[in-house]
């Protein structure tokens, strides 16, 4: 085993080179073993599909990229396996490097093994030529097949990749058509122009990916911006290569507060392009509930889970499998930023994708804890009840990132690994929660109506459940003001001048770019919950 990285190591200059070393591979296996497609530009653009396998990452290099169309045979050529470290890997390898150039976590997810190596187990499998699997990916799912077939003239093997005939196959479906990172909402362009992380290999594997401060990938350059602004009432907006028709720009969509003038819905497309590739990785390959306000939000809004059969061809969308008549049977899905801008002029504020992806509709990425302040609540209580929870999590090992919710609560939110189900998260955040209250037993109420709580604050862990969600970071919230909900960091619950409705969609991005995305650490969802007891 320890072998195994010797010539990924000896390809690299470590010295010059963001890429990790890696730890040695252990042949270990996890309860689920994740994958990795990473779309390359070196001397040549290619997609490398790298499968977790007893420590260690089992790569080939793909040229034309996967594909959900069974139609297609795509060559694979199996290159050196990669540290495990690499399923987080995004950044610019320097030119003179070996495989220099930018790369994108273009897909990652688990992956499952099928056929015979259920038996033999997948590294015997591929050593006897043909792996079948099961990939839950955000853009790949469905059953693939890796076939060897032969060597060539420098030893190295050639596979074939193909995508079998299921419920997830799709005619012509081309990898080139969703060109963005589901780490950071990227392109390789972008990446190219502003590696944004880096890989600190001081720090522990589960956080070495780090973003640099003040390099979040803001969107939208001023030419685009001017667009909009040069736009009468109504008129059609090209961005982020989409043509989006906007309507009403001038309508007043949030009220002004005290010594602020109201924001129409210009106000709030402009946000949402600028906005959209920092939040793209919380909404990326999940179900969108959409709070709508198309008149404002002084008037009554309304949820709409359904797709509207108006929404442009190429919005991505998900066909509940288990819907019945007379449910939602197809769901926005928010996999470009260009989608967000289109959202927002249909008055969408509020955006509530799904804790769970829609590939895998049952199994939860977070664990949410709400904390929900009650009419006697004051905001010094509410700061004492989130100290708390940061001392718990800390005193666990366990990752979590807070987040005002732009109106008067604290929204905490838990990354966790592949194969937990809701029972196991709301049981967990039950426990957890339970725990604190008993700490603070007069601050706190666990009665479900709000009339029956006697004014005291509610930790909800409730919202661990299929198609339950809390607002997603950096959504508007329909407030006078526009205020958002904004990721902060703990140290800031510390903070007198913090306020549950201080940041707005005129002065968060302005914050992102001084601080960088500080909700980027839930991204990685690799946590396994520790017990409680």
């Amino acid at each position: 085993m320890a072998d195994r990285l010797g010539p990924y190591r000896s390809k690299r200059d470590f010295a010059h080179t963001t890429e990790p070393s890696g730890r040695e591979a252990d042949g270990s296996h996890s309860p689920e073993p994740r994958f990795v497609v990473q779309r390359h530009r070196a001397r040549r653009l290619h997609y490398d599909l790298r499968l977790e396998v007893d420590g260690a990452l089992v790569s080939w290099a793909v040229p034309k990229g996967p594909t959900l169309d069974p139609t297609v045979r795509r060559a694979a050529f199996h290159v050196e396996d990669h540290p495990l470290e690499y399923l987080n890997f995004e950044g610019v390898i320097p030119a003179g490097q070996y495989g220099g150039g930018d790369v994108i976590v273009w897909d990652t997810g688990a992956w499952i093994a099928r056929g015979a190596a259920t038996r033999s187990g997948p590294r015997a499998a591929i050593e006897a030529g043909e792996l079948h699997f099961d990939l839950c990916g955000h853009k790949l799912a469905g059953r693939f097949a890796l076939v060897h077939s032969g060597t060539d003239d420098r030893g190295t093997e050639r596979w074939l990749l193909v995508h079998k005939r299921d419920r997830h196959a799709v005619s012509g479906w081309d990898p080139e058509a969703y060109p963005r990172s589901v780490l950071s909402g990227r392109t390789n362009d972008e990446v190219r122009e502003d590696p944004g992380y880096i890989w600190r290999s001081d720090l522990p594997p589960q956080v070495a990916s780090m973003r640099l401060s003040g390099a979040a990938p803001l969107a939208s350059g001023a030419d685009e911006l001017r667009d909009l602004d040069a736009l009468r009432s109504s008129g059609t907006w090209e961005i982020f290569g989409r043509k989006v028709r906007l309507t009403n720009l001038d309508k007043v969509i949030f009220p002004s507060r005290p010594g602020e003038p109201p924001a129409t819905k210009r106000d709030l497309i402009r946000y949402a392009a600028r906005v959209a590739p920092v939040v793209l990785p919380y909404l990326s390959g999940r179900a969108l509930n959409m709070h709508r306000f198309p008149s404002g939000v002084e008037s009554k809004g309304f949820w709409q889970k359904q797709l509207p059969v108006s929404a442009p061809a190429w919005i991505s969308r998900w066909e509940g499998p288990d819907a019945d008549r007379g449910e939602v049977h197809t769901h926005l899905v928010v996999d470009e930023p260009a989608t967000l801008v289109w959202a927002a002029n249909l008055g969408v504020i509020e955006w509530h994708a799904w804790t769970s992806l829609a590939v895998q509709p049952q199994q939860p990425t977070y664990v949410l804890i709400d904390l929900d302040p009650g009419a006697d609540t004051d905001w010094g209580t509410l700061l004492t009840l989130a100290r708390l929870h940061r001392t718990a999590l800390e005193h666990l090992g366990v990752r979590g990132q807070p987040k005002l919710t732009g109106h008067r609560g604290i929204h905490i939110w838990i990354p966790i690994g592949p194969g937990y189900d809701f029972a196991d998260t709301r049981a967990w955040a039950e426990g957890l929660s339970r725990a604190i209250g008993a700490v603070v037993p007069d601050l706190v109420s666990w009665k479900w109506r709000v009339e029956d709580r006697q004014g005291r604050a509610r930790l909800d862990y409730t919202q661990n459940a299929i198609n339950k969600t809390l607002v997603a970071p950096y959504s508007p919230r329909p407030s006078p003001g526009a205020p958002v909900s904004a990721p902060i960091a703990w140290d800031e619950l510390d903070d007198p001048s913090l306020a549950p409705d201080g940041f707005t969609i005129r002065t968060i991005v302005d914050r992102i770019a001084a601080k960088g995305d500080l909700f980027g650490p839930i991204l990685r969802q690799d946590q396994d919950l520790p017990p409680l007891t």
